[in-house]
Order: C-alpha cells, then sequence, then structure tokens
C-alpha cells in the first residue's frame, strides 16, 4: 500500500495529491432513501372519513388537522440504515446561517419552496447541514449537491424540524433538470 501511494505522490502533487488521499467514497442517494421501508405521511389521515383536501381552511376541522399532521410529521421517522454514511445528495437550500465567509449552515429540502412558502415536509425529509468550510455564492432555493457523513439526528430550527444532521464536506452546484434527475 505504501509503494502505491509513493508512486500515486509522483503523478499526483502537492495539494492535489492532499485532496486524492483524503477524497472519501460517497454513495449518491435519492430522498427515498431517508424514508423506512413503508412509512406512509399520510397513513394516519386516511381513515375518519374527511377528505381533507375539500375542508376550507378556516374549518377547525382543517386547523386541527394540520396541527396533527405537523406534530405526526415533526416525529417522522427515518431510515436507520443510512446512519453514519458518507452520502451525496441533490437538494434545494434553506440558508440558516450565513457569514461574511459564506454559507455556514443549512437545510437541505428536496423540493422547491419547502420551509419557506409551504408547510415544512415531514422531519425525515429534511437534512440539517452544518459545512465544515463555507460555501460562497450559494443562496436560499439554489439547487446544489452536498457530500458529507448522514447521521440520524433530530434538531428544531426556526425554519422546521428535520431528522437527519449532515456533516457537509463538499457543496457543488446541480446540473441538470431537477424532474428528470431525482429532484422532486
Amino acid at each position: 500500500m505504501l509503494s502505491r501511494r509513493i508512486l500515486l505522490a509522483g503523478v499526483l502533487q502537492g495539494a492535489a495529491w492532499a485532496a486524492w488521499a483524503r477524497e472519501p467514497g460517497y454513495r449518491t442517494i435519492g430522498w427515498d432513501a431517508l424514508l423506512p421501508a413503508g412509512w406512509d405521511p399520510w397513513a394516519e389521515f386516511s381513515a375518519g372519513g374527511v377528505d381533507l383536501r375539500q375542508l376550507p381552511d378556516d374549518d377547525p376541522r382543517a386547523k386541527a388537522a394540520l396541527a396533527r399532521l405537523r406534530r405526526v410529521w415533526d416525529q417522522a421517522p427515518t431510515n436507520a440504515a443510512l446512519d453514519g454514511a458518507l452520502v451525496r445528495l441533490p437538494g434545494y437550500v434553506v440558508p440558516l446561517e450565513q457569514t461574511a465567509q459564506g454559507l455556514r449552515e443549512l437545510l437541505l429540502v428536496p423540493h422547491y419552496g419547502a420551509c419557506i412558502h409551504t408547510p415544512p415536509p415531514p422531519a425525515n425529509q429534511i437534512v440539517h447541514v452544518r459545512l465544515d468550510t463555507p460555501a460562497r455564492s450559494v443562496g436560499t432555493m439554489d439547487t446544489v449537491w452536498i457530500s458529507g457523513r448522514l447521521q440520524v439526528a433530530r434538531s428544531e430550527t426556526s425554519e422546521a424540524v428535520s431528522g437527519w444532521k449532515l456533516a457537509g464536506q463538499r457543496v457543488e452546484r446541480y446540473t441538470g433538470t431537477p424532474s428528470t434527475t431525482g429532484l422532486r
């Protein structure tokens, strides 16, 4: 192994070698991978005979259902098999902490407008990201790939409850069309 490293060091010099030697193998995942098998976010709301889509917003049953939905979704279960995994996940940025050096902390969400214009998705579909190195030129609802170590960790921010924590080691601009390459 050491002789292989010496040989490669001759080819990859300086910073390029250091970056290559530290490069972990990230597993590219989509948002469905974060869900435990068989979990249905609407299961608790399909019983009862009331079609929530038909209720006006000011109906007390709609308000009660929304409060109940929020409680259920804030406790949404996660896929424990991904706890500790090195992953690469695409998503939309909801900034939490911006410094002069760049974006330091964010929520990564699966669809445009989540946590900002609409009620937040279930906690198992929100990833709380703390970046190792602040990202410049990344703003609200930008699409990115974030790579790092994923952990099951429920946290509450001003925007939403998340079921995941990601130690973000790399942020890349997302390229492609979200509807055809994994983003919703």
